[in-house]
């Protein structure tokens, strides 16, 4: 490689225009590029970086010449003139992906990190990088799955994400002085020390609060920071944060520790893969929409962010984690617009999702449950009507727009299950006494999994009702027995493996037959140690803890729910990459050898674990 050299500014610019992202860019932030720009000649055959490489601290664009992408010693693309790389080891601070090797003579601008990393970060920019890291993955999957480990930030701790010492200021510092600190410091956020709180200076708060509106460049940063930031611990992981990130809708999180030491800002870009950024595209086109027909397009895109999701590489419980998370989001946004139509209710209420909504574990082929609470002394005869109408209002929507509602009637548009908060409580506390009662025991299951997702969110008040059951041996006992109901089958053509008549003849039940078994038992033992609603990870983490299950029964239980889950979605993305409903209904002629074996000694270890739990309490072979 020839050494770089300083390329002529006005030539950089023009070459720079013509492609993207860089033809999105203000004037100003490409003649700052061309000045950082150095030139870079590679001979044929030169290996630009190597895979599995330091990460990277600039990237490139092909000037003239040719790049090859190669992945596992395989070439993948050919990167013609205009096009960058390197973008994904610089943004996410990990190692190459991939090894990048002259295909003929090539010339490259070296475009350094500092400047790089803040334009790329940009909303006009996201776009490029989530398409670009998209077609990286849609091109070599199984290439990619050998390689995952080093490319996946969301099991490593925030702390490890962090890149040099955050900008701070005082709610007094000028907004011009705060935006060159940043500008320096190659961030593009700025944290506000308010003396036991932090609030947080961004670029869209400059695009949106400065420029647009008009305020002084001479005004305090206190009159454009948001605030409180919203802060997590530097031993959170990645994926974790990202979900905290995408319910919220926010793309800047301060990392501070359990001592108060404020220690960098996380942002989404640092955490992405393509479905980061593809995720939170979606959930804003979700929160914008205007009326009925814009969240209805914005909807449409729920099933398609699966199918983009899975192909980024990205793992099927997370993929289930921010499914929910955008559910929670559209439903919010339906509410608001219903609301607006028919007017807000006589008292405050939460809209509760129940089911694996409420878990976070929520699939295209899942039905949507859901109860109201409100809050309050107010008469029911005027606030009940009025919800039970919301509640009737938003399924109806919700269902027009392809999501499945209950069956069953475990649903906010049906009467009983809309109630004030103290009705919920005194039902679930009779439930508990009596747990015999008709439906008791499938109620409390329902409600143990609910959580708020609109409305006064004080919690999980209903569900926390239930934490009186580890006391109560009796409702822990026939709460055992509901969760040994569902029995995994052991073979192939036994059990719950086949239907033997309908449409879904000669197929497995991957919902009932698998996650099921592992889902109510988790229930079981995470009430038994005082947990209420949760994920079945969480539930099983926590039993595991508190002795309610062997640590090696909880594992067998998460390593089977892992499997399930993966296989699930991964039959509905086929499902709905071919145009068909998706459904949890696997035929296992479509399993290959290896998945099918696996599948098989999930089933019996789940068993296993059943029958020695039946053994212990004294419950009786089923």
């Amino acid at each position: 490689m020839q050494a770089g050299t300083r390329a002529a500014i006005g030539e950089v610019v023009a070459f720079l225009r013509a492609h993207p992202p860089f033809d999105e860019m203000r004037q100003e932030d490409l003649e700052q590029v061309a000045a950082a720009s150095e030139i870079e000649f590679f001979p044929q055959g030169a290996v630009i970086f190597s895979q599995g490489d330091e990460p990277v601290e600039h990237v490139r664009v092909v000037r003239a010449g040719a790049v090859e992408v190669v992945l596992a010693g395989r070439v993948l693309d050919l990167l013609g003139v205009g096009e960058m790389f390197g973008h994904a080891s610089m943004l996410s601070g990990l190692p190459t992906g991939f090894a990048a090797r002259a295909e003929e003579d090539t010339l490259c601008y070296r475009i350094p990190e500092g400047v790089a990393r803040p334009l790329l970060a940009r909303p006009e920019s996201v776009g490029f990088v989530a398409r670009s890291l998209l077609a990286m993955h849609s091109r070599a999957p199984a290439a990619l799955a050998a390689v995952k480990p080093t490319l996946d930030a969301a099991n490593r701790p925030v702390r490890s994400l962090l890149r040099g010492q955050p900008v701070m200021c005082t709610p007094e510092t000028g907004i011009r002085e705060a935006a060159a600190e940043m500008t320096k410091a190659g961030t593009n956020a700025a944290l506000v020390d308010l003396g036991g709180s932090l609030g947080i200076l961004t670029d869209r708060d400059l695009r949106t609060r400065v420029i647009a509106e008009g305020l002084s460049y001479d005004a305090p940063v206190s009159q454009a920071m948001s605030t409180p930031a919203y802060t997590v611990r530097p031993e959170a992981l990645g994926g974790d944060v990202l979900l905290e990130m995408l319910e919220r809708g926010f793309r800047h999180f301060p990392v501070v520790s359990a001592e108060g030491q404020v220690l960098g800002v996380v942002e989404a870009v640092d955490l992405h893969a393509a479905e980061t950024l593809s995720s939170f595209n979606l959930r804003s086109a979700i929160s914008r929409a205007g009326d009925y027909t814009e969240l209805g397009r914005a909807a449409a895109g729920l099933r398609p962010a699966v199918v983009a999701l899975h192909e980024a590489g990205v793992g099927a419980e997370r993929i289930a984690s921010m499914y929910s998370v955008l559910l929670d989001v559209l439903t919010r946004r339906c509410i608001e617009l219903v609301t607006e139509r028919l007017g807000m209710p006589a008292a405050e209420f939460s809209w509760l999702a129940l089911g694996s909504q409420a878990r976070r574990e929520a699939t295209p082929s899942s039905d949507l449950d859901s109860a109201i609470a409100w809050y309050g002394e107010v008469e029911e005869t005027l606030v009940r009507p009025q919800l039970h109408e919301l509640g009737k209002a938003v399924n109806m929507r919700l269902g027009s727009w392809g999501l499945r509602l209950d069956e069953n009637g475990a649903s906010a548009a049906e009467l009983p299950f809309v109630r004030s908060l103290e009705s919920w409580q005194h039902v679930s506390s009779s439930w508990i006494e009596d747990p015999t009662q008709e439906k008791a025991l499938i109620l409390i299951s329902l409600l143990l999994d609910s959580r708020p997702v609109w409305g006064v969110h004080l919690g999980t008040p209903v569900a926390d009702t239930f934490q009186a059951a580890r006391s109560r041996p009796r409702l822990l006992r026939l709460l055992a027995r509901l969760a040994l109901a569902h029995r995994p089958p052991t073979g192939f053509l036994r059990g719950l493996v086949l239907g033997h008549d309908g449409e879904h003849r000669g197929t497995l039940d991957l919902k009932r037959g698998g996650l099921l078994p592992v889902v109510d038992l988790a229930r079981w033992a995470g009430a038994a140690a005082g947990v209420t609603s949760a994920s079945t990870t969480e539930r099983l983490q926590a039993a595991r803890s508190a002795g309610t299950l062997e640590a090696a029964d909880a594992s067998t239980l998460q390593e089977a729910h892992e499997l399930f889950t993966q296989l699930r979605l991964e039959h509905q993305v086929e499902q709905l990459r071919a145009g068909r409903e998706p459904d949890d209904h696997l035929s296992p002629s479509d399993l290959s050898p290896l998945a099918r074996s696996h599948l098989k000694e999930a089933f019996r270890a789940v068993a296993s674990v059943q029958k020695r739990i039946a053994a212990e309490l004294d419950l009786g072979a089923r």
